[in-house]
């Protein structure tokens, strides 16, 4: 799973247009996805991603766990309060689009998570959530993959809420590189191969 896991400049050095609206945030990880296909399948992994049964926590256990134990922490901790989110504490990233991102796709929020949809375009997708400590973007990106073919690419990027944020954010590193993110990379790329091969037959 480690090989999945990219180095930041698989990320910055793209012409992403997230780039234009969140220069502010922070990029935490950057994941290869195990999602082959074509040079116009984006929309296929957007909306596997919207619609998906295993969720944040990657569909196993263990992620399971963590997940319960975050929201259980939030909840008592008064993190995800009303009003601490997207359109209370922080204005939603649409806010700063450029009009040829506003007024094209906005693209799927996710069902399983916090995530609302900022924009989509042919290779890319962003969506964000909020809470007391901080603001995060879900970055997928379709890059070639060097073998013919195409593949996701998921980043994080964090905007920190002060000294709450930045400890919270590193108080979970060892939580997401252990537990969350190698789960759900499995379950991504497990779902796309079954929505793969439905397609091929439907």
């Amino acid at each position: 799973m480690s090989d999945l896991r990219l180095a930041p400049t698989d990320h910055t050095s793209r012409p992403w247009r997230i780039h234009e609206v969140a220069g502010d945030f922070r990029l935490e990880d950057v994941w290869a996805l195990p999602t082959p296909g074509g040079p116009d399948d984006l929309h296929h992994l957007v909306r596997q991603m919207a619609d998906g049964k295993g969720g944040p926590d990657g569909g196993n256990p263990v992620g399971r766990f963590l997940f319960a134990v975050r929201w259980k922490l939030g909840a008592l901790l008064g993190w995800d309060e009303p009003g601490s989110g997207i359109g209370g504490r922080v204005a939603s990233l649409r806010d700063r689009l450029p009009d040829d991102l506003r007024e094209g796709p906005r693209g799927p929020d996710l069902g399983s998570a916090p995530f609302t949809s900022v924009f989509e375009t042919h290779d890319e997708w962003a969506a964000e959530c909020a809470n007391k400590t901080m603001h995060g973007v879900l970055h997928i990106g379709w890059v070639p993959d060097g073998n013919g073919g195409h593949r996701g690419q998921m980043a994080v990027l964090v905007k920190p809420n002060g000294r709450l944020g930045s400890l919270y954010m590193l108080g979970i590193k060892p939580f997401r590189y252990l537990g969350v993110y190698p789960a759900l990379v499995r379950s991504i790329g497990r779902e796309w191969q079954a929505n793969a091969a439905r397609r091929a037959t439907g």
